[in-house]
């Protein structure tokens, strides 16, 4: 991954990051997930993950774009420093950047995992992560 520096820049050469999102009562939920970040020209740095439509995580954000991310391994232990940022669920054309950059970088197991997915009827949606 090709970091702007910046906030995120620590997430460089990592596979995984874990994202906290808020419920209603403010507690935080870590989740481990895949992540990437898209060569656009824009003045902060943005991290696309991808999700159900109806996860606990795409839920939460919903009701509350904060969030907070950390370097972590596949399992979700923490490997670095939290970052504050605020997460946005992505439509159309801005969808579809994410997932390819996703798509790019998890060659062949996006690919894979991917497949299995067609067989379940589960809306997919990419969120963008942005420095708070």
């Amino acid at each position: 991954m090709k970091t702007q520096g910046g906030p995120f820049q620590p997430f460089a050469g990592h596979r995984y990051i874990s994202v906290e999102t808020f419920r209603k009562s403010g507690e935080g939920v870590k989740t481990p997930v895949w992540f990437a970040e898209a060569a656009l020209d824009t003045p902060a740095p943005i991290l696309y993950v991808y999700s159900t439509g109806d996860s606990g995580k795409a839920k939460r954000l919903r009701n509350n774009p904060r969030a907070r991310v950390a370097p972590c391994d596949m399992r979700g232990n923490v490997t670095g420093d939290w970052v504050d940022a605020q997460a946005e669920i992505l439509q159309g054309d801005a969808a579809a950047v994410g997932m390819r950059a996703i798509n790019r970088k998890y060659v062949p197991w996006k690919q894979l995992l991917d497949f299995f997915s067609a067989f379940r009827k589960h809306e997919r949606i990419v969120i963008a992560i942005r420095p708070a």
